[in-house]
């Protein structure tokens, strides 16, 4: 398989380090990026600190760090080939307790980060004629099971689950495909808890791991005919 270019947000912990580390081991070169700059740093040297590495600390609900992340990839490696939109996070909270604030911080991670790094790559990969944006996701865009209180997550990740589909539509044209990876429950720091308890939540009765969720985002990044599809794990 080719060598790609691949920008990783959120890169720093549990799955998004997994799926950096898959992807340097095949040998692709990766720009890894985060919020925290010295947690990046550390992880930067934790994968190998190599020639095929770069890293972009910033807040990719900036527009202006999606920007900055194609042109480190594009300045040291040529070209950005893959974006996965790694960045994202898990809560829950009764829907009459959430205020703008909360609603606002899971619209900036979930979705606007996405929003906006993809709009950045975009004219890199239209200029190309080759690209692949992966969202990570979830499979749990109509409700959580018992009626748990979700309503800010879900309508969140729905949200980017309808951005894949019709930018798949929108720039398939261009030989840009765009999936979402739609995750269960994983073995991640985020979700701060024993998840082998509801593991029946999934068709295989069990959870998945990192290296699960990497392997499953290095196989779409290499296909050249997946697109618009949600992938659910």
């Amino acid at each position: 398989m080719k060598q790609q270019t691949i920008i990783i947000t959120d890169a720093t912990s549990g799955i998004g380090q997994e799926i950096a580390r898959h992807f340097i081991k095949n040998g692709d070169n990766i720009v890894i990026n985060a919020l925290n700059p010295e947690k990046l740093n550390q992880v930067f040297y934790q994968l190998g600190a190599g020639e095929n590495l770069a890293m972009v600390a910033g807040n990719v609900s900036d527009r202006v760090t999606g920007i900055k992340l194609v042109a480190v990839a594009v300045g040291k490696f040529g070209s950005a080939d893959v974006l996965v939109n790694n960045a994202g996070i898990f809560e829950t909270k009764s829907f009459l307790n959430v205020d703008e604030a909360y609603l606002d911080r899971f619209l900036d991670i979930n979705l606007k980060g996405a929003f906006f790094a993809t709009q950045g790559i975009i004219p890199q990969m239209v200029k190309q004629r080759d690209g692949v944006v992966i969202n990570i996701g979830t499979p749990l865009i109509n409700r959580l099971p018992g009626g748990g209180p979700a309503a800010t997550l879900l309508a969140s990740k729905s949200a980017l689950h309808s951005l894949t589909i019709q930018l798949a539509a929108e720039f398939g044209k261009h030989n840009i495909r765009f999936n979402t990876i739609a995750l269960g429950t994983a073995q991640t720091p985020m979700h701060g808890y024993p998840v082998d308890s509801i593991a029946g939540l999934h068709l295989l009765n069990r959870t998945s791991e990192a290296e699960d969720i990497a392997r499953m985002v290095y196989a779409v990044s290499k296909s050249d005919f997946v697109n618009g599809t949600i992938v659910i794990m």
